[in-house]
């Protein structure tokens, strides 16, 4: 059986993974933390990998890549590949592959999880009752029954958030800058008109040029007062800054955050001591199905990649079938 050196930037692995890849022949070597530029270059120049199995968003730039002698694949272990230079890779003939739609209702799941937790102020009459506090009657709280919920992207995430909105009785509209169909749902493609209608904003679109800082000073200003947003996208599509100030001076009503600008969160974040906002570190797409189909739909990426299978096409972003 032929062999394979596969570099996993991470400590562990899922067990059927790792049990999948090494029947196939694959010659696994694990990382500890740090995990930055520096470290990548020093275990690349060290041991020749045939393939990268990316958790997390380690920094495969045209550094790291320029030492990564003799790397085919980058597969990552989910769906985001904002931390590598596609375009490098690309150029030195290494295809990058996701798991595609594999943690996707755990993510979806998440964010309606956060919209339902925020409408009906959950977080805040938790922490009042532990502090022997009693809201009862004198507590109002708002229905998501009826409540617009905008969906910013539409792949397999926003599809399962629209579709789980809709289920829980809100009216789901999606943005889309091309007007193209969405299933059933209302389409709006006018972005202005679009934030001007909704009570939620949920945030799933990957982080590309066109989507960073997507949600800025204007932006939160075009939301109704007391509007929400949810971000299990990625940080970077949101102006942290425009958001704290609006959630500071009242204008937004809450939001809940799964990802950050930078992460993990610095310990003087503001966020941190917003009580109208729910922070997770990075975990919505982190149940233990989705943890389990991620990691071996990553594992067969690379194992069919090195069996010389073709890749299905939602998973390729660099490679033969991108093209």
């Amino acid at each position: 059986m032929p062999t394979f050196n596969v570099l996993v930037t991470s400590k562990h692995l899922v067990p059927e993974a790792r049990q999948m890849l090494e029947r196939a022949g694959a010659q696994l070597s694990f990382m500890d933390e740090p995990i930055n530029e520096d470290t990548l270059i020093e275990q690349l120049s060290v041991g020749v990998f045939d393939a990268v199995l990316l958790r997390g968003n380690k920094p495969f730039t045209s550094r790291v890549l320029s030492a990564a002698k003799g790397l085919k694949l980058i597969a990552k272990n989910g769906a985001g590949v904002d931390s590598v230079d596609l375009d490098e890779a690309s150029q030195r003939g290494i295809a990058v592959a996701v798991a595609a739609g594999a943690n996707a209702d755990a993510v979806a799941e998440h964010s309606i999880a956060m919209m339902l937790a925020l409408i009906r102020d959950l977080h805040t009459l938790n922490a009042k009752m532990r502090q022997g506090g009693w809201e009862g009657t004198s507590w109002l709280g708002r229905d998501f029954r009826g409540s617009v919920v905008g969906i910013v992207g539409y792949g397999s995430i926003g599809r399962g958030t629209a579709r789980m909105a809709r289920a829980l009785g809100a009216q789901v509209i999606v943005f889309t800058r091309n007007g193209r169909a969405a299933d059933d749902f209302e389409v709006e493609k006018d972005f202005e008109k679009f934030l001007k209608r909704l009570d939620i904003l949920s945030l799933h679109c990957p982080l590309t040029a066109q989507t960073r800082g997507l949600i800025g000073r204007k932006e939160i200003a075009m939301l109704k007062p007391g509007a929400l947003i949810v971000n299990t996208a990625r940080g970077a599509v949101i102006d942290e800054a425009a958001l704290i100030d609006a959630l500071s001076d009242g204008h937004l009503g809450g939001a809940g955050l799964d990802t950050f600008q930078v992460e993990p969160i610095s310990a003087d974040n503001p966020l941190l001591k917003m009580d109208h906002v729910i922070l997770t570190p990075h975990v919505a797409g982190v149940t233990h199905s989705a943890a389990q189909r991620v990691a071996t739909m990553t594992a067969q990426n690379i194992i069919d990649t090195f069996a010389g299978k073709p890749l299905p096409a939602a998973n390729v972003m660099v490679g033969k079938e991108k093209a």
